[in-house]
């Protein structure tokens, strides 16, 4: 199976085995599946768009970075994360590079606080989630493999771990990422519109 979005492909290589269980006294299936990203360990050891910066480069729309940008604000960008945790994984961060969260303005703080509250309310209005994840990943050693302040606003659900992250060891990814950006573009264009009022 093959999932292109824009110029990444993401493929499932799955395979089965039939085995018996002794103390059920029948054969069951164990499901022995991988999700490969191949762009992603690619990506991890280093091998990523040659650009300064992929968010930077989000900003100034250069064809080398998969476009995800989904809303701008004067300062900030919401975009789709391309190696998504959940459904509904979007990322925020300032259009100017910055590293810390300290080196926001007083505006630009109060523009983030809103934005992140108007991300919440979209993505709770799309997927109905039980909770969320919200924060930063500062330097390398706390998990950031951008050095560009980005703040992760990740959904939550109630049965995410499922069959297939327990027997599969594998993470579902249960929305087409072409249909989840065509969903948060349209929510954002109308949040004020609609949900505002």
């Amino acid at each position: 199976m093959r999932l292109e979005i824009g110029n990444r492909a993401f493929t499932s290589f799955p395979n089965f085995q039939f085995k018996n269980h002794e103390t059920l006294g029948y054969n069951v299936i164990k499901m022995e599946s991988h999700l490969f990203i191949p762009d992603k360990l690619a990506y991890v050891k280093g091998d990523k768009p040659q650009v300064k910066c992929i968010l930077c480069a989000i900003n100034e729309k250069d064809p080398k970075v998969t476009k995800l940008d989904i809303y701008h604000t004067d300062h900030f960008i919401v975009s789709l994360n391309l190696y998504p945790y959940n459904p509904g994984h979007l990322m925020i961060f300032p259009k100017k590079h910055l590293i810390d969260p300290r080196q926001l303005s007083d505006e630009q703080v109060l523009e983030l606080n809103n934005l992140t509250t108007m991300t919440l309310n979209i993505i709770e209005k799309l997927y109905s989630p039980n909770g969320f994840n919200v924060g930063y990943n500062i330097g390398y050693v706390s998990g950031a493999s951008i050095e560009h302040l980005h703040l992760h606003v990740i959904p939550g659900y109630k049965n995410e771990i499922g069959l297939i992250d327990i027997i599969g060891n594998a993470r579902v990814i249960v929305e087409d990422p072409n249909k989840t950006l065509k969903k948060f573009k349209e929510a954002f264009k109308n949040f004020r519109a609609v949900w505002l009022e």
